[in-house]
């Protein structure tokens, strides 16, 4: 069987992360989330997968690569073009990506299933797609009911009783919401709808091809389900994924590495006296870690491979990716540390770099780690205690 993980898009309202990595290669737990989506896929018989890429494309090419080591097929359709050297993404929108590949060479020969490459998800898609048919559907949309409070957050779908969808609402207000169940991003297709996508332009599924088919009364339908979805479209949604990943309730993420204590689990060959650090889980430290004596970690908390946690410093409920060095007496709350970035729950971030703050946050594999001078200090000092409480040599 046949599907399709959309990859192609640049993740602006995952920034930072995104500046170096594309979305499905953002890391749940050091394992990529598009990986989970192939093992789902292989799980219910779908073993010949394509994927549009664009923006980054050849982080997601040079880890999945034919994915054979993941028990699938898979091809990469390219959305863009080189200009003076440079490889340049162009995406074509989500059901413009599908529509190119079938024009290369018709692929899509049969019902097959579409995925958004940047959800956690345990759906039943033998069940899914056995519902879809029984429905005649030449389309089927997911759908998910939340809270009536979350229905802001999303994209809304309205149904008639037998199902079939007649309007979207994005994400109104809680007055104006017209239903509680929302599109999740997955949706089952038959060939049929190619004569609905128009061909090198861009073009929207959710924007562009679903009122097409509202309008032309096609038999689409939305399919509620109840399954595990979790997000990771913005830095709070990825900032809860961790969280819930670490508290055990994503049922199909296994914290990795051994649990040392109870609720602390390592990678291989972490550098930590567990009975000299001021811990509380549950956090998970990646191998090759080194944790002084004397700092503090409070859960939940990801400390990726490779880091160097100095003495005194504190990581309270933030997520720290690998080769991070956070510095004698640094004091973290609620941030996710990125490279050369800082990064709030709710998205906002600096650039350590550029507010001469890499002294107190920067890669481990530096070696100039210097003295910082009276300018810095006082740089630091203007950001509060929310980032550093004192600076030791």
């Amino acid at each position: 069987m046949k599907a399709m993980i959309l990859a192609a898009g640049k993740g602006t309202r995952v920034r930072p992360i995104t500046h170096i990595l594309p979305k499905p290669m953002i890391p749940i737990l050091q394992k990529p989330v598009m990986e989970f989506l192939l093992e789902l896929l292989r799980q219910h018989g779908f073993d010949e997968i394509m994927v549009n890429v664009s923006h980054l494309a050849e982080e997601i090419e040079n880890y999945f690569r034919d994915g054979q080591r993941f028990g699938v097929q898979i091809a990469y359709s390219f959305e863009g073009k080189i200009e003076d050297g440079e490889l340049i993404g162009d995406a074509l929108g989500s059901a413009g990506g599908l529509k190119k590949i079938q024009n290369f060479q018709p692929f899509f020969d049969d019902t097959f299933v579409v995925l958004c490459g940047d959800a956690l998800i345990d759906l039943d898609l033998t069940e899914a797609v056995r519902r879809h048919r029984e429905k005649g559907a030449m389309v089927s949309l997911v759908t998910k009911r939340v809270p009536k409070e979350q229905v802001s957050s999303y994209g809304v779908v309205v149904t008639d009783p037998d199902g079939r969808v007649l309007s979207f609402q994005e994400k109104p207000s809680l007055e104006e919401a017209a239903s509680d169940m929302i599109n999740t991003g997955i949706y089952i297709f038959e060939p049929e709808v190619f004569d609905f996508i128009p061909d090198t332009t861009p073009f929207d599924i959710g924007s562009d091809l679903f009122p097409r088919l509202v309008q032309a009364g096609a038999p689409f339908y939305a399919l509620p389900m109840d399954f595990e979805w979790v997000d990771i479209g913005k830095v709070p949604d990825y900032w809860q994924a961790i969280r819930s990943v670490l508290e055990g309730q994503v049922r199909q993420v296994q914290i990795p590495g051994k649990e040392v204590r109870p609720g602390i689990y390592a990678g291989l060959n972490v550098a930590a006296n567990w009975d000299k650090i001021n811990v509380k889980g549950p956090i998970y430290v990646g191998g090759m870690s080194r944790i002084e004596d004397g700092a503090t970690i409070i859960g939940p908390a990801m400390i990726g491979p490779s880091c160097h946690i100095c003495a005194g410093a504190t990581i309270d409920n933030s997520i720290i990716f690998d080769y991070s060095r956070i510095g004698a007496g640094v004091r973290l709350v609620d941030k996710l540390v990125f490279g050369r970035y800082c990064v709030d729950r709710n998205g906002d971030h600096f650039d350590l770099q550029e507010a001469a703050l890499d002294w107190l946050i920067t890669d481990v594999r530096r070696q100039d780690h210097s003295s910082p001078s009276p300018q810095q200090k006082a740089m630091a000092d203007l950001l509060g205690t929310d980032l550093t409480l004192s600076q030791r040599s």
